[in-house]
């Protein structure tokens, strides 16, 4: 892939930035770096990046304005938090919107929005609305009768238009821990308005910060819903921004296992620096090109971009786990060594999980 690494924001020229084909996740520019130089134990952009910076940045903002218009949809169904007992009536009452809302982007002359809307109101789903880019929490399995659940977080780039990609991670993992334990379930949580890869709220931590509150709250909804006789253990798998997400919730979230996958940084240091009783757990495929994004934070005029320490490092602490050759879309690919990682994880069989 070149000598230059790819960057989340693009800080060479002001002309507008192009992207590789979309990944699940962070972005990918064919973008010079941006140069940086050591002081001390810290890493820090060249002095006067910033400049090229915040200009490039205006221009990214006004493209990925100007990209996505509003789809129509109907506002979602006011409903109560769903219980053992009302669980059927929420899908259903869900499926119902998610049937409205494809009838109304049909009509809005938008047929991929529809179709993917259409394919959205079969599926068993906790939540949805259909407004803008949308959001949608999927379960896959009886949550009310699991051992264990997996939540993933997704980054950037998805939306409703893109959601198919990301149920096929979340069926993959359903699938391959399904085999072992049939008290699992799977829950795909696109509850935040994930940024867009060619955009500046992908190098913050703002969405994230905005997104907190949601997970947070999610979680606790998911703990009334699990069986009272047993604990039920609980992972948040977060892929690439999705671990930014993850991080900045960690300190309210009661789960067992956070597992940080092609993330570019938390934005704390440490595992420590959490603030989470969970095991913390990080994997980077060979492939994957997150690795070249430069492990920095900077202040801007208006905001810090970067996420600092890399996860995988030995300096941050996580567990760090075998993801073979996987590239940035590839850790939930049927048969491969991270998805087996992944299950074992899930089904908090941690002694069996390979190292890196």
């Amino acid at each position: 892939m070149g000598h230059n690494p790819p960057l989340p924001l693009q800080t060479d020229k002001l002309q507008p930035p192009t992207a590789n084909p979309p990944h699940e996740g962070h972005p990918h520019l064919t973008a010079k770096a941006v140069r940086v130089v050591r002081v001390g134990t810290q890493t820090r952009p060249k002095a006067g990046w910033w400049r090229q910076a915040l200009l490039t940045a205006t221009t990214v903002a006004a493209l990925t304005a100007a990209a996505h218009p509003q789809i129509p949809a109907p506002t979602p169904p006011t409903l109560p938090a769903p219980t053992a007992a009302t669980l059927q009536s929420t899908y259903e009452a869900n499926r119902e919107n998610a049937t409205h809302a494809a009838d109304m982007a049909a009509t809005h002359g938008d047929l991929h929005r529809a179709a993917a809307d259409r394919t959205l109101a079969t599926r068993n789903l906790l939540t949805f609305d259909g407004r803008g880019a949308g959001q949608a929490v999927e379960v896959l399995g009886d949550p009310t009768r699991a051992d264990h659940i997996a939540v993933l977080v997704p980054g950037s780039d998805t939306t409703l238009d893109t959601y198919a990609r990301f149920h096929r991670t979340a069926a993959a993992l359903y699938q391959e821990a399904h085999r072992t334990n049939p008290r699992t379930a799977v829950i795909a949580w696109l509850g935040y308005k994930a940024p867009a890869t060619i955009s500046t709220t992908v190098t913050t931590t703002t969405r994230a910060d905005e997104a907190t509150p949601e997970l947070r709250a999610f979680i606790a909804q998911l703990h009334r819903l699990t069986p009272t006789s047993t604990p039920t253990h609980i992972s948040l798998l977060c892929h690439s921004y999705g671990s930014v997400v993850c991080a900045r919730s960690a300190p309210a979230l009661p789960v067992d296992d956070m597992v940080l996958l092609g993330s570019p940084g938390t934005a704390a240091d440490t595992v420590a620096g959490l603030h989470t009783p969970a095991r913390v757990w990080a994997a980077r495929g060979s492939r994957d090109w997150v690795a070249h994004v430069p492990h920095v934070r900077a202040g801007l005029l208006l905001a810090t971009v970067g996420f600092g320490t890399d996860p995988v490092s030995r300096a941050f602490g996580a567990r760090v786990f075998d993801a073979a050759d996987a590239d940035h879309s590839g850790y939930f690919t049927p048969g491969s060594v991270s998805l087996a990682n992944l299950a074992r994880i899930t089904l908090g069989e941690t002694s069996e999980v390979t190292r890196a």
